[in-house]
Protein backbone atom coordinates (compact mmCIF):
# COMPACT_ATOMS: atom_id res chain seq x y z
CA UNK A 1 0.00 0.00 0.00
CA UNK A 2 1.46 3.36 -0.98
CA UNK A 3 2.16 5.64 2.07
CA UNK A 4 0.08 8.59 2.66
CA UNK A 5 1.22 12.01 1.72
CA UNK A 6 3.28 13.87 4.72
CA UNK A 7 1.35 17.32 6.01
CA UNK A 8 3.63 19.53 6.79
CA UNK A 9 2.47 23.37 8.56
CA UNK A 10 4.12 26.18 7.19
CA UNK A 11 3.23 30.04 8.16
CA UNK A 12 2.30 32.53 5.22
CA UNK A 13 5.02 34.71 4.51
CA UNK A 14 3.91 37.70 3.24
CA UNK A 15 6.02 39.25 0.41
CA UNK A 16 5.05 42.53 1.33
CA UNK A 17 6.79 41.71 4.67
CA UNK A 18 9.52 39.55 3.50
CA UNK A 19 10.12 38.75 -0.45
CA UNK A 20 12.85 36.36 0.02
CA UNK A 21 11.00 33.94 2.68
CA UNK A 22 7.47 34.42 0.50
CA UNK A 23 9.88 32.75 -2.18
CA UNK A 24 11.55 30.35 -0.29
CA UNK A 25 7.84 28.97 0.49
CA UNK A 26 6.99 29.23 -3.28
CA UNK A 27 10.01 27.27 -4.63
CA UNK A 28 10.07 24.89 -1.83
CA UNK A 29 6.72 23.56 -2.52
CA UNK A 30 7.05 23.74 -6.29
CA UNK A 31 10.44 21.96 -5.96
CA UNK A 32 8.57 19.13 -3.85
CA UNK A 33 5.59 18.63 -6.17
CA UNK A 34 8.46 18.28 -8.91
CA UNK A 35 10.83 15.59 -7.98
CA UNK A 36 9.32 14.71 -4.80
CA UNK A 37 5.89 14.37 -6.45
CA UNK A 38 2.79 13.08 -3.84
CA UNK A 39 5.32 12.48 -1.15
CA UNK A 40 4.09 16.04 0.72
CA UNK A 41 1.53 17.95 1.06
CA UNK A 42 2.58 21.66 2.08
CA UNK A 43 -0.17 23.33 4.13
CA UNK A 44 -0.05 26.89 4.46
CA UNK A 45 -1.77 28.65 7.35
CA UNK A 46 -2.25 32.33 6.80
CA UNK A 47 -4.28 35.09 8.69
CA UNK A 48 -7.62 36.43 7.67
CA UNK A 49 -5.54 39.34 6.05
CA UNK A 50 -3.32 38.06 4.31
CA UNK A 51 -2.80 38.70 0.39
CA UNK A 52 -4.82 36.99 -1.51
CA UNK A 53 -2.82 37.39 -5.11
CA UNK A 54 -0.28 35.74 -2.44
CA UNK A 55 -2.38 32.70 -1.16
CA UNK A 56 -3.56 32.43 -4.83
CA UNK A 57 -0.12 32.14 -6.10
CA UNK A 58 0.68 29.67 -3.72
CA UNK A 59 -2.08 27.69 -4.52
CA UNK A 60 -1.39 27.36 -7.18
CA UNK A 61 1.04 24.86 -6.65
CA UNK A 62 -0.03 21.21 -7.32
CA UNK A 63 -0.47 19.65 -4.26
CA UNK A 64 -0.48 22.93 -1.81
CA UNK A 65 -3.50 23.43 0.56
CA UNK A 66 -4.41 27.18 2.01
CA UNK A 67 -5.67 27.18 5.66
CA UNK A 68 -7.29 31.18 6.88
CA UNK A 69 -7.66 30.95 10.51
CA UNK A 70 -7.71 34.01 12.99
CA UNK A 71 -5.30 32.06 14.86
CA UNK A 72 -2.32 33.82 12.28
CA UNK A 73 -3.86 36.98 12.11
CA UNK A 74 -1.13 40.15 13.59
CA UNK A 75 1.72 39.35 15.49
CA UNK A 76 1.11 36.21 17.97
CA UNK A 77 2.07 36.68 21.59
CA UNK A 78 5.05 34.59 22.82
CA UNK A 79 4.60 35.46 26.59
CA UNK A 80 1.03 33.16 25.90
CA UNK A 81 3.31 29.77 24.52
CA UNK A 82 5.93 30.21 26.94
CA UNK A 83 3.27 30.10 30.21
CA UNK A 84 0.75 27.73 28.47
CA UNK A 85 3.32 26.04 26.57
CA UNK A 86 0.74 25.93 23.68
CA UNK A 87 -0.71 28.01 21.19
CA UNK A 88 -3.99 26.78 21.07
CA UNK A 89 -6.09 28.55 18.83
CA UNK A 90 -2.50 27.19 15.90
CA UNK A 91 -2.63 23.97 17.15
CA UNK A 92 -6.71 23.34 16.93
CA UNK A 93 -5.97 24.47 13.28
CA UNK A 94 -3.21 21.77 12.76
CA UNK A 95 -5.14 19.03 14.52
CA UNK A 96 -8.09 20.35 11.72
CA UNK A 97 -5.76 20.30 8.98
CA UNK A 98 -4.52 16.36 9.79
CA UNK A 99 -0.72 18.29 9.61
CA UNK A 100 2.13 15.36 10.43
CA UNK A 101 5.00 18.10 11.14
CA UNK A 102 5.32 21.91 11.86
CA UNK A 103 7.52 24.39 10.39
CA UNK A 104 7.92 26.90 12.83
CA UNK A 105 9.21 30.23 11.07
CA UNK A 106 9.43 33.02 13.59
CA UNK A 107 7.33 31.56 15.82
CA UNK A 108 7.35 29.40 18.31
CA UNK A 109 3.90 27.27 18.86
CA UNK A 110 5.12 26.15 22.61
CA UNK A 111 6.84 23.58 24.50
CA UNK A 112 3.92 21.59 24.48
CA UNK A 113 3.05 21.67 21.14
CA UNK A 114 1.91 17.67 20.57
CA UNK A 115 3.19 17.98 16.68
CA UNK A 116 6.82 17.35 15.60
CA UNK A 117 8.24 20.61 14.92
CA UNK A 118 11.40 22.09 12.84
CA UNK A 119 12.97 25.21 13.86
CA UNK A 120 13.44 27.02 10.29
CA UNK A 121 16.50 29.62 11.74
CA UNK A 122 17.08 32.03 8.66
CA UNK A 123 20.25 33.20 10.16
CA UNK A 124 20.93 34.85 13.22
CA UNK A 125 21.21 38.68 12.29
CA UNK A 126 20.23 39.62 15.85
CA UNK A 127 23.49 38.47 16.99
CA UNK A 128 25.48 39.74 14.71
CA UNK A 129 24.06 43.11 13.78
CA UNK A 130 22.02 43.95 17.22
CA UNK A 131 21.90 47.41 16.95
CA UNK A 132 19.75 47.44 13.94
CA UNK A 133 17.32 45.84 16.10
CA UNK A 134 14.94 47.30 18.81
CA UNK A 135 15.75 46.34 21.52
CA UNK A 136 12.43 44.67 22.63
CA UNK A 137 12.24 42.86 19.08
CA UNK A 138 15.84 41.63 19.52
CA UNK A 139 14.52 40.09 22.71
CA UNK A 140 11.86 38.48 21.49
CA UNK A 141 13.83 36.88 18.56
CA UNK A 142 16.40 35.62 20.94
CA UNK A 143 14.20 34.08 23.70
CA UNK A 144 12.41 32.45 20.64
CA UNK A 145 15.32 30.76 19.41
CA UNK A 146 16.79 29.82 22.86
CA UNK A 147 13.16 28.30 24.02
CA UNK A 148 13.00 26.17 20.64
CA UNK A 149 16.67 25.07 21.24
CA UNK A 150 15.63 23.93 25.07
CA UNK A 151 12.60 21.90 23.57
CA UNK A 152 14.64 19.90 21.37
CA UNK A 153 13.28 20.89 18.12
CA UNK A 154 15.18 19.94 15.10
CA UNK A 155 17.18 23.16 14.14
CA UNK A 156 16.90 23.84 9.74
CA UNK A 157 19.35 26.45 8.93
CA UNK A 158 20.20 27.60 5.09
CA UNK A 159 23.80 28.11 4.72
CA UNK A 160 26.99 26.60 6.37
CA UNK A 161 27.57 30.41 7.36
CA UNK A 162 24.73 30.32 9.62
CA UNK A 163 26.17 26.58 10.97
CA UNK A 164 29.18 28.21 12.17
CA UNK A 165 27.11 31.42 13.81
CA UNK A 166 24.56 28.83 15.63
CA UNK A 167 27.36 27.05 17.23
CA UNK A 168 29.30 29.82 18.25
CA UNK A 169 25.85 31.56 19.61
CA UNK A 170 24.73 28.23 21.33
CA UNK A 171 27.98 26.25 22.09
CA UNK A 172 25.79 23.69 24.20
CA UNK A 173 23.35 23.06 21.80
CA UNK A 174 22.29 19.39 21.64
CA UNK A 175 19.59 20.01 18.74
CA UNK A 176 19.77 17.57 15.79
CA UNK A 177 20.81 20.26 12.95
CA UNK A 178 20.11 20.52 9.30
CA UNK A 179 21.67 22.61 6.48
CA UNK A 180 19.20 22.80 3.57
CA UNK A 181 20.16 25.13 1.13
CA UNK A 182 17.89 27.07 -1.14
CA UNK A 183 17.72 26.35 -5.00
CA UNK A 184 15.35 28.34 -7.23
CA UNK A 185 13.89 27.37 -10.44
CA UNK A 186 10.82 29.76 -10.98
CA UNK A 187 7.63 28.10 -13.18
CA UNK A 188 7.94 28.67 -16.49
CA UNK A 189 4.93 31.15 -16.98
CA UNK A 190 7.53 33.27 -14.84
CA UNK A 191 9.28 33.25 -18.22
CA UNK A 192 6.67 34.44 -21.26
CA UNK A 193 7.19 37.78 -20.65
CA UNK A 194 9.30 39.92 -22.88
CA UNK A 195 12.60 41.83 -20.98
CA UNK A 196 12.71 43.79 -23.42
CA UNK A 197 9.25 45.05 -23.30
CA UNK A 198 9.83 45.40 -19.33
CA UNK A 199 12.82 47.66 -19.61
CA UNK A 200 10.99 49.69 -22.11
CA UNK A 201 7.71 49.89 -19.58
CA UNK A 202 10.05 51.36 -16.89
CA UNK A 203 12.56 53.34 -19.19
CA UNK A 204 15.15 51.74 -18.19
CA UNK A 205 18.50 52.15 -20.99
CA UNK A 206 19.97 48.45 -22.38
CA UNK A 207 22.49 47.87 -19.73
CA UNK A 208 21.69 48.08 -16.32
CA UNK A 209 22.43 46.65 -12.73
CA UNK A 210 19.51 45.11 -11.08
CA UNK A 211 19.17 45.04 -7.36
CA UNK A 212 15.98 43.47 -5.98
CA UNK A 213 16.40 43.97 -2.37
CA UNK A 214 14.04 44.94 -0.04
CA UNK A 215 15.04 48.13 1.95
CA UNK A 216 16.12 46.71 5.43
CA UNK A 217 19.01 48.90 6.75
CA UNK A 218 21.04 45.92 6.58
CA UNK A 219 20.68 45.62 2.71
CA UNK A 220 23.00 48.68 2.35
CA UNK A 221 21.29 50.53 0.05
CA UNK A 222 23.35 53.64 0.95
CA UNK A 223 26.36 52.06 -0.29
CA UNK A 224 25.32 52.03 -3.66
CA UNK A 225 24.18 55.55 -3.21
CA UNK A 226 27.94 56.24 -2.18
CA UNK A 227 29.39 54.52 -5.31
CA UNK A 228 26.90 56.00 -7.42
CA UNK A 229 27.96 59.19 -6.40
CA UNK A 230 31.81 58.38 -6.85
CA UNK A 231 30.86 57.29 -11.04
CA UNK A 232 29.17 60.29 -11.14
CA UNK A 233 32.32 62.25 -9.84
CA UNK A 234 34.08 60.58 -11.68
CA UNK A 235 32.12 61.02 -15.26
CA UNK A 236 30.22 58.07 -15.68
CA UNK A 237 27.16 56.84 -16.22
CA UNK A 238 25.52 53.61 -14.55
CA UNK A 239 21.82 52.94 -13.81
CA UNK A 240 21.38 50.70 -10.76
CA UNK A 241 17.47 49.39 -10.57
CA UNK A 242 16.23 48.55 -7.59
CA UNK A 243 12.55 46.83 -6.74
CA UNK A 244 11.56 45.58 -3.27
CA UNK A 245 9.31 46.91 -0.52
CA UNK A 246 10.00 49.98 1.08
CA UNK A 247 8.39 48.52 4.65
CA UNK A 248 10.55 47.94 7.58
CA UNK A 249 8.56 47.64 10.51
CA UNK A 250 11.95 47.64 12.21
CA UNK A 251 12.85 51.49 11.13
CA UNK A 252 9.71 52.76 9.20
CA UNK A 253 11.14 55.76 7.73
CA UNK A 254 14.31 54.02 6.21
CA UNK A 255 13.07 54.32 2.79
CA UNK A 256 12.71 58.10 2.88
CA UNK A 257 16.07 58.65 4.06
CA UNK A 258 17.81 56.57 1.35
CA UNK A 259 15.72 58.48 -1.14
CA UNK A 260 16.21 61.92 0.14
CA UNK A 261 19.98 61.65 0.24
CA UNK A 262 19.53 60.42 -3.92
CA UNK A 263 17.76 63.53 -4.50
CA UNK A 264 19.96 65.22 -2.56
CA UNK A 265 22.87 63.95 -4.53
CA UNK A 266 21.01 64.07 -8.41
CA UNK A 267 21.02 60.65 -8.43
CA UNK A 268 17.11 60.44 -9.72
CA UNK A 269 18.62 59.36 -13.26
CA UNK A 270 20.86 56.84 -11.47
CA UNK A 271 19.66 54.92 -9.30
CA UNK A 272 15.85 53.91 -10.20
CA UNK A 273 13.81 52.13 -7.55
CA UNK A 274 10.35 50.58 -8.93
CA UNK A 275 8.90 49.24 -5.97
CA UNK A 276 7.15 46.07 -5.40
CA UNK A 277 6.88 44.35 -9.29
CA UNK A 278 5.12 41.21 -10.51
CA UNK A 279 7.65 38.45 -10.10
CA UNK A 280 7.35 38.03 -13.89
CA UNK A 281 9.05 42.00 -14.20
CA UNK A 282 11.49 40.58 -11.49
CA UNK A 283 12.91 37.78 -14.13
CA UNK A 284 12.74 39.58 -16.81
CA UNK A 285 15.05 41.93 -15.16
CA UNK A 286 16.88 39.94 -13.95
CA UNK A 287 17.71 37.80 -17.22
CA UNK A 288 18.36 40.86 -19.38
CA UNK A 289 20.75 42.58 -16.61
CA UNK A 290 24.41 43.72 -16.73
CA UNK A 291 24.89 42.08 -13.33
CA UNK A 292 23.00 41.17 -10.08
CA UNK A 293 24.04 43.56 -7.17
CA UNK A 294 23.98 42.45 -3.42
CA UNK A 295 25.36 44.83 -1.24
CA UNK A 296 24.06 42.94 2.14
CA UNK A 297 25.86 43.28 5.62
CA UNK A 298 23.96 40.07 6.08
CA UNK A 299 22.37 37.00 4.76
CA UNK A 300 21.59 33.82 5.46
CA UNK A 301 21.18 32.23 2.20
CA UNK A 302 20.45 35.09 -0.41
CA UNK A 303 17.27 34.47 -2.76
CA UNK A 304 18.79 36.97 -5.30
CA UNK A 305 21.99 35.66 -5.37
CA UNK A 306 20.47 32.09 -6.20
CA UNK A 307 17.89 33.35 -8.81
CA UNK A 308 21.11 35.15 -10.50
CA UNK A 309 23.24 31.79 -10.28
CA UNK A 310 20.59 29.83 -11.87
CA UNK A 311 20.34 31.92 -14.89
CA UNK A 312 24.22 32.50 -14.71
CA UNK A 313 23.99 36.36 -14.18
CA UNK A 314 27.12 38.14 -13.32
CA UNK A 315 27.08 39.30 -9.68
CA UNK A 316 28.73 41.97 -7.91
CA UNK A 317 28.54 40.87 -4.07
CA UNK A 318 29.34 41.93 -0.43
CA UNK A 319 32.43 40.03 0.50
CA UNK A 320 30.13 38.65 3.64
CA UNK A 321 30.66 34.19 4.14
CA UNK A 322 27.82 33.31 3.03
CA UNK A 323 28.11 35.55 -0.39
CA UNK A 324 31.38 33.34 -1.10
CA UNK A 325 30.02 30.61 -0.19
CA UNK A 326 27.19 30.81 -2.49
CA UNK A 327 28.89 31.68 -5.14
CA UNK A 328 32.69 29.78 -4.19
CA UNK A 329 34.44 32.31 -5.69
CA UNK A 330 32.64 33.08 -9.17
CA UNK A 331 32.17 37.01 -8.02
CA UNK A 332 33.30 39.88 -7.62
CA UNK A 333 33.39 41.07 -3.97
CA UNK A 334 33.90 44.00 -2.48
CA UNK A 335 33.66 45.43 1.64
CA UNK A 336 30.35 46.27 3.41
CA UNK A 337 31.78 49.69 3.90
CA UNK A 338 33.32 50.02 0.48
CA UNK A 339 32.17 51.97 -1.85
CA UNK A 340 34.93 52.75 -4.00
CA UNK A 341 35.73 48.97 -4.43
CA UNK A 342 31.88 48.84 -5.98
CA UNK A 343 32.39 52.40 -7.57
CA UNK A 344 35.38 50.52 -9.43
CA UNK A 345 33.04 47.05 -10.48
CA UNK A 346 30.32 49.13 -11.79
CA UNK A 347 32.52 51.46 -13.47
CA UNK A 348 34.77 47.69 -15.41
CA UNK A 349 31.52 46.15 -16.15
CA UNK A 350 29.85 48.77 -17.53
CA UNK A 351 32.56 49.53 -19.54
CA UNK A 352 32.43 46.37 -21.44
CA UNK A 353 30.95 46.33 -25.12
CA UNK A 354 27.98 44.20 -24.32
CA UNK A 355 25.27 43.09 -26.48
CA UNK A 356 21.42 42.98 -24.26
CA UNK A 357 21.14 39.34 -24.26
CA UNK A 358 18.43 37.55 -22.34
CA UNK A 359 19.50 34.24 -20.23
CA UNK A 360 18.00 31.04 -19.51
CA UNK A 361 18.38 28.70 -16.61
CA UNK A 362 20.83 26.29 -16.67
CA UNK A 363 20.61 22.83 -17.67
CA UNK A 364 22.30 22.02 -14.51
CA UNK A 365 19.53 23.78 -11.83
CA UNK A 366 17.43 20.75 -12.11
CA UNK A 367 20.30 19.05 -9.76
CA UNK A 368 20.23 21.99 -7.56
CA UNK A 369 16.67 22.19 -6.67
CA UNK A 370 16.51 18.26 -6.27
CA UNK A 371 18.80 17.96 -3.96
CA UNK A 372 17.44 21.08 -1.86
CA UNK A 373 13.93 19.11 -2.03
CA UNK A 374 15.78 16.10 -0.62
CA UNK A 375 17.62 17.88 1.58
CA UNK A 376 13.89 19.19 3.34
CA UNK A 377 12.22 15.66 2.87
CA UNK A 378 15.28 14.56 4.74
CA UNK A 379 15.00 16.88 7.96
CA UNK A 380 10.81 16.58 7.88
CA UNK A 381 11.17 12.41 7.87
CA UNK A 382 13.49 12.44 10.72
CA UNK A 383 11.93 14.80 12.87
CA UNK A 384 8.46 12.72 12.39
CA UNK A 385 10.57 9.66 13.13
CA UNK A 386 12.29 11.02 16.26
CA UNK A 387 8.61 11.92 17.59
CA UNK A 388 6.79 8.78 16.34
Amino acid sequence: MTPRPLRFAFSHISRRLWAGGYNYQRNLFAALDRFLPGEFVPVVFAGTRAEENELVELAAVPGVEIVRSGAFDGQPGLAAALALGLDRGAVAAFHSARVDVVVEAARFFGWRLPVPAVAWIPDLQHRSLPQLFPRTARWRREIGFRVQIACGRTIMLSSESALRDFRACYPHARNRVSVVRFATQPPAAFLNTDPSEVIAAYGLPANYFYLPNQFYRHKNHQLVVDALTILKRRGVNVVVCASGSTEDRREPGYYDLVDAEIRKRGLDTHFRHLGVIPLPHVYALLRACTALLNPSRFEGWSTTVEEAKSFDVPTILSDIDVHQEQTAGAARYFGVDDPVALADHLMQLSELKREPAVRNVLAHQDDNVRAFAASFSATMRQAVRRNG
